[in-house]
């Protein structure tokens, strides 16, 4: 099992920036990417940015590109998203995910492992 723990979500206004933070534990080695993932009320959750364990590759969501920024700590088995020139269409709550499986790693259906979500709100 693997448990991932988010943090650093909250308000800002349109504009603004937030940076959320993943921490995960339990059986951390078996795992090859982390992503973030968002829920907007009403939508289905849809993949953000992604990032492997081993390497700097990374993936991002068209929607997202130029504005956010996934890294990660490997010592920490930390993962971070930094999220710049935020809009009110940004507005969800922000999941970390761990994947067992580099196939597909912008689908939700290929990460085993969930967060409990962070909050993410951007006023117009």
């Amino acid at each position: 099992q693997v448990q991932p723990v988010e943090s650093g979500g909250g308000l800002v206004q349109a504009g603004g920036s937030l940076r959320l933070s993943c921490a995960a534990s339990g059986r951390t080695f078996s795992t090859v990417a982390m992503g973030w993932f968002r829920q907007a009320p009403g939508k289905e959750r849809e993949f953000v940015a992604a990032i492997r364990w081993s390497g700097v590759i990374t993936y991002y969501a068209d929607s997202v590109k130029g504005r956010f920024t996934i890294s990660k700590d490997n010592n920490k088995k930390a993962v971070y998203l930094q999220m710049n020139s935020l809009k009110p269409e940004d507005t969800a709550v922000y999941y970390c995910a761990a994947t067992l499986s580099l196939a597909g790693v912008t689908s939700v259906a290929q990460y085993a492992y969930w967060g409990q979500g962070t909050q993410v709100t951007v006023s117009s």
